[in-house]
Order: structure tokens, then sequence, then C-alpha cells
């Protein structure tokens, strides 16, 4: 294995195939921090260019645009409070704050530092342990996706502030929304109005992009409009130091580690990840009352979880031929062009061109984490752009980034409704994340739930006779009670 990796390494290093690696991470990085440009859209407006390519270089680029994409949603979380991708929404939560505070490049190196080490993490044990990662996840069935999805849940009652029923308001909303759209069982339609766009349900990108940026603009326009008197924004290039890199590193380990299990299972992405490993990381705090107003661990968190997936959604492509999430679907259609098929049987014919793409990931989280603490300069520019210059900009980016998930008026429309609702929740101090986390791991937990009945018939046996979904819901009940007993611990105080 060693020195298929070392050829592997020379391979990612050589004239013909860096080169095409540093352009798709940089490519990444560029269309995750756009508002509704995905990672998966990125792979996928790319594909088509490497149909005249070998196999090694097409592959790494489309890898490279995987990771930088992951990572480049967190830049415009943590400077304009709009999650490039939905892998970033969590990232909102701490990294805003700390940017208004006057902490950007402090924020967006702990967001570099941490990606990297979740995404090198995600690698080496994607190298190690694949096939044990493998066997796991095909432990998986419709009662343990229930379960997780119903841990993931519970992150709604912690990331509510103090006032949890203000929460649980905005995450029924989300859950509310998520029922949009065909009945995942037996396609009825539900909620539809008789619309056709709303069939298909509703997407989480337009969502995404009104809930936080508009809402953003929207209040900011709203101070201009009522003369408030505002300086200019000044902010410290002062990234981490030893003592932040010191307290992050834990968090950061132990988050990339939960990341690439996550990113292991198929259909758990790196939304998913990214606030499961908050809530975890909250729930493990000796200060969890410090997450949502600028803590280094929940930014750290979130961002060493969501790029933890990169290397654990390979797992099972590569050793099953089973697309852990939506880009590794796109990938796995790169692979069967190249005329490969994904598989155990991939690592006895063509070893050389997995651990080039093992060796690959090491290159490209290292090109990632260059390029994220270099830019951090030029990054916290946008910040300093007059508010009435920025606000139009984030509009007509929103409002584009809208449009090109499905090229329809239809969600931009969601965009626009959405924003609006941000705007008036926000009036009332009701938290927007739990409408999305809803909205996530809504259909996950419902259809799953179904499903499980039907495999138990009508039965909830299921709940206590599995190990994992035992182990889920004992996690699901101690972060009940953690965020009970802080909410009280927080009214007494």
């Amino acid at each position: 294995m060693i020195e298929h990796l070392l050829n592997g390494l020379l391979t990612a290093l050589s004239f013909d195939v860096f080169p095409v690696l540093l352009f798709g991470v940089v490519g990444g990085i560029i269309l995750g921090a756009m508002p509704g440009l995905t990672a998966t859209m990125g792979v996928a407006i790319l594909l088509p260019f490497t149909f005249g390519m070998d196999s090694t270089p097409a592959l790494v680029m489309l890898i490279g645009v995987y990771i930088g994409g992951i990572y480049g949603g967190s830049i415009a979380a943590i400077l304009l409070n709009t999650p490039g991708t939905p892998a970033s929404a969590a990232s909102v939560l701490d990294g805003y704050t700390l940017t208004k505070n006057g902490q950007a490049a402090r924020a967006l190196s702990i967001s570099a530092v941490s990606s990297f080490a979740g995404g090198m993490i995600s690698t080496v044990l994607l190298i190690a342990f694949a096939p044990i990662l493998a066997s796991f996840a095909l432990r998986f069935n419709a009662p343990e996706y229930f379960a997780l999805a119903l841990f993931g849940l519970t992150i709604i009652s912690s990331i509510s502030g103090n006032n949890i029923l203000k929460g649980l308001m905005a995450g029924m909303i989300g859950l509310l929304v998520s029922t949009i759209g065909l009945d995942p069982i037996n396609s009825v339609p539900r909620f539809t109005f008789d619309i056709l766009d709303l069939h298909s349900g509703i997407s989480i990108i337009p969502v995404l992009i009104g809930l936080f940026a508009l809402s953003e603009a929207l209040s900011q326009l709203e101070d201009i409009v009522s003369d408030k008197k505002h300086t200019l924004r000044r902010f410290s290039l002062k990234i981490l130091s030893r003592k932040d890199l010191k307290e992050i590193t834990p968090t950061a380990v132990k988050s990339g580690v939960l990341g690439t299990v996550i990113g292991s299972i198929p259909g758990a992405g790196a939304d998913i990840s990214s606030f499961v490993c908050y809530n975890e990381a909250k729930r493990a705090s000796k200060t969890p009352e410090e997450f949502g107003k600028g803590s280094i661990k929940g930014l750290s968190a979130a961002e060493a979880g969501n790029n933890g997936v990169t290397g654990g959604a390979l797992v099972p492509l590569l050793t099953l031929g089973v697309p852990g999430d939506a880009v590794t679907a796109v990938l796995l259609g790169a692979l069967v062009i190249q005329g490969l098929s994904p598989g155990p049987l991939l690592f006895t014919y063509s070893p050389d061109l997995v651990y080039g793409i093992f060796s690959s990931m090491l290159v490209a989280n290292i090109v990632m984490l260059l390029v994220g603490l270099i830019g951090i300069r030029f990054f916290c520019k946008i910040i300093e752009i007059p508010r009435i210059l920025m606000i139009p900009i984030i509009m007509f980016l929103s409002i584009i980034g809208a449009y090109a998930i499905n090229n329809s008026m239809f969600d931009i429309g969601v965009a626009v409704f959405f924003g609006l609702l941000g705007f008036t929740l926000i009036k009332f101090k009701i938290p927007l994340s739990p409408i999305l986390i809803g909205m996530i791991l809504g259909p996950m937990a419902e259809t799953n739930l179904r499903k499980s009945l039907m495999l138990y018939e009508s039965s909830w046996s299921f709940l206590y006779d599995r190990p994992i979904v035992l182990f889920f819901l004992v996690l699901t009940a101690f972060s009940v009670y953690t965020a009970i007993r802080l909410g009280r611990k927080n009214s007494l105080n």
C-alpha cells in the first residue's frame, strides 16, 4: 500500500496532474463561495470537460472541485451570513458573529485550518479503513437512518438560544415545508394546491438563499432607510493564534472522524454532518452557552464535520459502487464514462488509479489550506465594501443563485418568499437555522420511519432490537437532556 501511495503522490505532483488539481480546488472554492452554486453543481458542470481526458487527471480535477466547493461555502457564510452551500449553513451560527465582532480573518483562518483537518482525517481514514467503514455503512437500513435523523433534529434545541419554544416553532416550519410535494412512499401530492412546480417539493437552495441572504440584506436595507448611523466596518487581519489552534484541535479531530463516519453512510451528506458535529461539539463543551455567540469550537466543528464527508463519501463509492452523496453520484458517472467499474474489483484491477485518487486528495487538502490562508486578506476586503453597494450585489447574486438551480422563475419566488419570512422572524427574534434543519432532516426522518414500520409490520420493536438504533436514541435523549439543563441554567442566570 505504501508503494502505491508514493506512486500516487508522484502522479498527483506531476506536470500532467497537478495543474488540473490546482484548477479544480481553486475553481471549487470560487463556485462554493457563490450562493446557489454548490459543489454538486460544480462537479456536474465540469464533467463534460473530462470526456477526452485520461482517467486519473479527470477524476482528480472533479475531486478537487468537490473538496474546494465544500470549503468555499464557508467564505460567504462567515463574511456575508450567506451560506454558499447547504454544507456551510452551520458555519453561519458562529462564523458571522465573529465577523460582526471584527474577527473575520480569525474566523476564515479557523475555517481553513478546520476544513483541512477534517479533509485530511477523512482521507487518512479512507485509505486505512475503507473496507471496514464500508461494512459499517452496509449495516444501515431504514431504522438506522430514522434514528440518525432523529438525533440530528435535536440540534434544534441546541441552537435555539434561551428560548427553546421559538426554536421548536421554527423547526416545525421547516418540517411542514419539507412535507410539500409528492408523498415519498405512495407519490400522493401533499400541500401542492394544484401548482405543478410544488410537486417536486421545495428546493433547499432557494430557501437557504432567502432565509440567510435576502433576509439579511433586507435587515441592513431597513437600517439604511431608517437613517441609523453605521460606521465603516473594521476588522483585524489577525488570524488564529497558537492558543486558538490548541483549543480547536480536539474538536476538529473529533468532528473530522465523525464526519467521515457520517459521510460513509449513503444518503447522509455534508449538510447533515456539519449540524450533527456542531451539536456534538456543543454537547461535549464545558462552555456550551458560548455556541452561537462566536464560539471558535462551534465554527471548527461545523467546518471539520462537513469536510470530513469528502473522504467518507468515497468509501461506499469506491468499495461498493454506491454513491455516498449527490457529489459522489456524479463521480460515479465520471467513473463509468472512463470505462471503470466502482467496487472491490477496482482496487484489484486499477490500484494505481485508486491510490492516485487517495494521494491527490491529500495534496488537494493542502492546496485548499494554502489558498484559504493566502486569500484571507482578499476575502476580508468584501466586508469593507459600503453597504449601500453591497446590498444590491447580495440581492443580485441571490436571485441568480436561486434561478441557477433549476433555471426556474418559481425558485426565485421561493427565495423571495423565504427572504420576507426570514426578515419577519428576525423581528420576533426567532432563529432561522432550525427551519433549515427541519427541511434537511424532516424527509429523511419521515421516509425512513414509514419504511421501518412497513418493514416491521407496524411494530415499533425496531427502536430497541437494533443496536445502532438504540445507540442513536440514547444520544438523542442525552442531547435533549443537555439542552433542557442548559436552558434552565441560562434562565436562572
